[in-house]
C-alpha cells in the first residue's frame, strides 16, 4: 500500500469514528425524530431536525414508542433571560435561607417578651445616661455663664468696652451650650429609633412565638404518653 493510500485510509477511519460519536451523542441507535415545523409540516428524520430547533421534538424508538421529548433550543437572548431568571431564583432562595437563620437567632436571643422588654429597657437606659451627662454639662455651663454675666455688669453701659478675653469666653460658653443642646436633641431621636427597632422586632417575634406554640403543644402530649408511670 502506498503512503498516500495509507493516509487516506486513516483519514476515512477517523472521519467515520467522529460521525459515529456524533450520532451516539444525538440519541440512541435507531432513533426517529419527529416534529411539526412552524409551517405546520410534520417532519421525520434519523437525527434532531434543524427546522424544529425552536420547538419541541420527539425521539421515537423504531417501534414508534416515545423515548423522550426534546425541548426547543433557546436563542442567545432566551438563554440570557433564563440565566437571569435562575440567578433571581437563587438569590431569592438565599434570601429566604438567611431570613430563616436570622429568625432562629432572634428567637434564641429573645425566648419570650420579658427578655425582649429587659433589653429594650437596658438600651433606653444607656441613652438616658448619655443624655444625663449632657444635661449635667449644660448645668455647668449655665453656672459658668452667671460668673461671666457678673463681670459684664461693669460694662453694662457700653459692652464693647469689655475685655476681649471675657467676650471670647462668653462666645465659647454659648457655642458649648448650643452644642450640648444639639447633642441632647440627637439623643431624643436615638431613643425614638431604639423604640422603633424594638417595636419592629416585637411584632416579628410575636409571630415567631405563636408559630412555636402549636409545635410545642403537639410534642407535649406525645411526651407525656411515653413517660413511664410513677411508682407509689
Amino acid at each position: 500500500m502506498s503512503k498516500s493510500a495509507w493516509i487516506m485510509g486513516g483519514f476515512l477511519v477517523a472521519t467515520l469514528g467522529a460521525d459515529l460519536a456524533v450520532a451516539q451523542s444525538q440519541g440512541e441507535p435507531g432513533s426517529i425524530y419527529t416534529c411539526v415545523d412552524r409551517n405546520g409540516r410534520r417532519l421525520t428524520a434519523d437525527r434532531p431536525i434543524p427546522e424544529c430547533l425552536d420547538r419541541e421534538q420527539r425521539e421515537l424508538s423504531p417501534s414508534g414508542v416515545t423515548r423522550r421529548q426534546i425541548g426547543p433550543s433557546l436563542t442567545e437572548h432566551e438563554r440570557a433571560a433564563q440565566e437571569a431568571q435562575r440567578r433571581r431564583e437563587a438569590e431569592e432562595q438565599a434570601r429566604i435561607v438567611e431570613e430563616r437563620r436570622r429568625e432562629r437567632v432572634l428567637v434564641a436571643r429573645y425566648p419570650d417578651k420579658a427578655a425582649h422588654d429587659a433589653e429594650r429597657t437596658a438600651a433606653i437606659h444607656l441613652v438616658n445616661e448619655v443624655t444625663a451627662t449632657a444635661e449635667k454639662r449644660i448645668a455647668e455651663l449655665k453656672q459658668q455663664r452667671k460668673g461671666f454675666d457678673v463681670e459684664m455688669e461693669f460694662y453694662k453701659k457700653d459692652p464693647n468696652k469689655a475685655p476681649m478675653t471675657l467676650r471670647r469666653k462668653i462666645a465659647e460658653n454659648e457655642d458649648s451650650m448650643a452644642e450640648q443642646q444639639r447633642f441632647i436633641s440627637g439623643q431624643d431621636q436615638e431613643k425614638r429609633r431604639v423604640h422603633q427597632r424594638f417595636d419592629t422586632e416585637l411584632a416579628q417575634l410575636r409571630k415567631l412565638w405563636d408559630a412555636q406554640r402549636p409545635a410545642a403543644a403537639s410534642v407535649g402530649p406525645a411526651a407525656n404518653s411515653t413517660a413511664p408511670a410513677a411508682t407509689r
